[in-house]
C-alpha cells in the first residue's frame, strides 16, 4: 500500500450521514493471489436488514470480516460509527464441537472480554439466561452445544452475539446446514430482531428460502454486481453475472422463485428444473 491507495480506517461520522453505521469505499482484499474483494462499495445504515448473496469464493465471508476488523483491506477505506457495537455469528460448520462447553458458558463468552475476574458475575449469568429464554432456549443452558439441533445451535450463537447489545448483527450463512423448519425459525427470529430496531447483515447462498424474503439484497462476486430490493436484484442479468450461469425468475403466489439451469434434468417434453441451490 502506498500513495492514494493507502488504506484508511476512520472513526468519525460520515459527515451528514448520521444514520450510517459502517461504510466500505473502494475496498480491495486479497490473500496473496487474485483479489477476494475488488473495489467494493457498501453502506450499512441504522435499522437495515440486508442479505449478501453470491457463490462460494465470492468474498461474502471476507466482507463480514473486513467490517469486523479481522481482515485488513489492501486498498480502500472502512469507516465505522464511533462506539459501534458489532455482533458476529460465524458459520456453524466452522465451530469446534468437541470443545467442552455448555450452552450458558458459550453465551457468556460474549461478556468475557475485559473482565477482571475469570468467572461471570451473577448479573451476567442472569442476562445470559434471559437471552436464552428470549430465543426459545430456556432450560437448555446446562446442555453441551454439540447435543443441540442445528437450529438450536444457531440460536445459541445468536444469543452470544446479542448479549453484547450490538448496533449491527453480522451473520455468516445463518441457515447453512439446517432443515427447512429451522431455517424458517431463524428467519422469523431475525425478522423480530430487525423489527425491534437492530440492523442485520447476513450472507446466504439460499436465494429462494432466505434472499427473496429480505428487504434489501447485495449480489457479490468479488465486486458488487447489484444492490436493491429483491425484485430489482433477482433478475436474469444480475444473477448470471453473479453466479456465472443463466437462471430463470418465476413468480409463485406473489413470491419470486429462482430456477438454476445448471441443474436441469431432461425428462422428455416436460423438462423439470430444480430450484437454485447456489452453494458452489
Amino acid at each position: 500500500m502506498n500513495g492514494d491507495d493507502l488504506m484508511r480506517i476512520a472513526a468519525g461520522h460520515d459527515g451528514p450521514d448520521s444514520g450510517v453505521l459502517a461504510r466500505l469505499r473502494g475496498v480491495t482484499c486479497g490473500f496473496g493471489g487474485p483479489p477476494v474483494l475488488d473495489d467494493v462499495d457498501l453502506t450499512i445504515t441504522e435499522g437495515e436488514f440486508t442479505g449478501i448473496v453470491g457463490p462460494s469464493g465470492s468474498g461474502k465471508t471476507t466482507l463480514l470480516r473486513t467490517l469486523v476488523g479481522s481482515v485488513r483491506p489492501q486498498h480502500g477505506a472502512v469507516t465505522r460509527r464511533p462506539g459501534l457495537r458489532l455482533g458476529y455469528v460465524p458459520q456453524v460448520d466452522t465451530i469446534d464441537w468437541s470443545f467442552p462447553v455448555t450452552v450458558t458458558e458459550c453465551v457468556l463468552m460474549a461478556s468475557a472480554t475485559g473482565r477482571r475476574r475469570p468467572w461471570p458475575s451473577r448479573a451476567e449469568r442472569r442476562d445470559a439466561l434471559a437471552m436464552l429464554d428470549r430465543l426459545g432456549l430456556a432450560g437448555l443452558g446446562g446442555r453441551h452445544i454439540r447435543d443441540l439441533s442445528g437450529g438450536q445451535q444457531q440460536r445459541v450463537f445468536i444469543a452470544r452475539a446479542l448479549l453484547g447489545k450490538p448496533d449491527l448483527l453480522l451473520m455468516d450463512e445463518p441457515t447453512s446446514g439446517v432443515d427447512v423448519r429451522s431455517r424458517h425459525d431463524v428467519l422469523h427470529l431475525l425478522g423480530d430482531l430487525h423489527g425491534d430496531g437492530l440492523a442485520v447483515l447476513l450472507t446466504t447462498h439460499d436465494l429462494n428460502g432466505i434472499a427473496a424474503h429480505l428487504p434489501h439484497l447485495v449480489c457479490l462476486n468479488t465486486t458488487v454486481v447489484g444492490a436493491g430490493a429483491p425484485r430489482d436484484v433477482l433478475t436474469t442479468d444480475v444473477l448470471e453475472r453473479t453466479f456465472g450461469a443463466r437462471m430463470e425468475i418465476l413468480e409463485h403466489l406473489g413470491m419470486l422463485v429462482v430456477v438454476d439451469h445448471r441443474h436441469r434434468h431432461d425428462d422428455g417434453p416436460g423438462d423439470r428444473h430444480d430450484e437454485a441451490d447456489t452453494r458452489g
